[in-house]
């Protein structure tokens, strides 16, 4: 029995095909503490698909799979679940954002899970409930509260999203960005570790208005503001340009910037400090501070990538460009060996961020905490 019991571990250890869960799609801790890997598209992942109702099914698939092979999954599941009692008919595969907007995608579209967005999600149904799909009710609702933030350092919030984005920004090969750009559609296959990259920029910009909003303290706010603050300087400071312009974008959102008595409550050194970096950001004179800054900057750096690929569309030489920027990135990624309980919760936090993208609901917070009269 020992010997079977060693012989099936060895198959494992050395099986070509290890299922490495998308980490859009699941939070659980122990995946997100592992070291980011590139995708390919013959990776296998699970995924949720959710019905009309809100219940869900678990597929296994290969992340470059086709929508039609999707829903010939989701029609098996389908087929033995004791909630589905009569099988549906003809089933399309649907995006539905926390906003309500929905996307329907086509029986030939591909790699379909690395395009969602941060909180989007997978509905399957048939075309005449196409109206009735909903929002995750997690998506739409919101619980007031102190943030974990307060208890952890800006520097170790900080290091922790530039070790993240490092690990991100490795797994891109420059072929993604030619195809992103050029091919678009038409690609063979889709830049699947580039759209991870531009999905945790959104990301990031929503989490920091998120944090703020749900705090009902004006002084916590006040505290959140100057380590939001504190935490781009560090990025900048470790050339992460995509976190540091991701973080001060976020502290612009409408819904954060119109807090009047909340700025008002920000040290002066800090609101000095903060309009530097909204003047890296301001996009005038095709962005120049920010074109500035990288110029000022020696490799390796982490470029904002929004910006970079608008750069790319116009520019076909960007491509060498970027990639005398990656010359010996690895030298800039942090060995990170720390284990203690403080270390791993701050590391966990920053690589399963809970935030709300509907700017609707985000500005209803905002008039909640400082209505337009005070």
């Amino acid at each position: 029995e020992d010997v079977l019991k060693l012989q099936r571990w060895t198959e494992i250890l050395n099986s070509p095909k290890q299922v490495r869960p998308l980490f859009r799609h699941f939070r659980r801790i122990d995946a997100c503490l592992q070291p980011r890997e590139a995708f390919r598209g013959s990776d296998e992942i699970f995924c949720r698909v959710y019905t009309p109702d809100h219940s869900y099914v678990t597929i296994r698939s290969r992340l470059s799979c086709r929508v039609g092979e999707i829903l010939a999954l989701v029609r098996e599941k389908l087929q033995y679940s004791e909630d589905q009692p009569v099988l549906p008919g003809n089933l399309v595969l649907v995006a539905v954002t926390s906003a309500g907007e929905k996307a329907v995608f086509r029986p030939s579209d591909e790699a379909v899970f690395t395009t969602l967005g941060v909180n989007t999600h997978l509905f399957t149904c048939e075309p005449s409930e196409l109206d009735s799909l909903l929002p995750l009710p997690e998506e739409i609702h919101w619980t007031p509260g102190d943030s974990k933030l307060h208890d952890m350092s800006a520097e170790e919030v900080a290091n922790q999203l530039v070790a993240f984005d490092w690990e991100l920004f490795s797994c891109v090969h420059e072929v993604e960005f030619v195809c992103y750009v050029f091919h678009g559609e038409q690609s063979r296959w889709r830049p699947l570790n580039l759209e991870l990259v531009l999905q945790r920029c959104s990301e990031v910009q929503h989490w920091v208005a998120t944090e703020i909003l749900q705090c009902q303290s004006l002084p916590k706010r006040v505290q959140l503001l100057r380590k939001f603050i504190k935490i781009a300087a560090l990025c900048k400071q470790q050339q992460d340009l995509l976190s540091f312009l991701a973080v001060v974008l976020g502290l612009d959102n409408p819904a954060v910037s119109r807090l009047r008595l909340t700025w008002e409550g920000l040290p002066g050194k800090f609101r000095k400090q903060f309009q530097q970096f909204e003047s890296v950001a301001d996009p005038s004179r095709n962005h120049k501070s920010y074109r500035d800054l990288i110029t000022s900057l020696r490799p390796p750096l982490i470029p904002f990538t929004p910006l970079l690929l608008k750069d790319l569309t116009f520019l076909h030489e960007s491509c060498k460009t970027f990639h005398g920027e990656l010359v010996n990135f690895e030298k800039m990624v942090t060995m990170d060996t720390e284990t203690s309980p403080p270390h791993l919760q701050t590391k966990a936090y920053v690589r399963q961020l809970q935030v709300i993208d509907n700017q609707n609901l985000l500005f209803d917070m905002s008039c909640k905490l400082e209505p337009k009269d005070t």
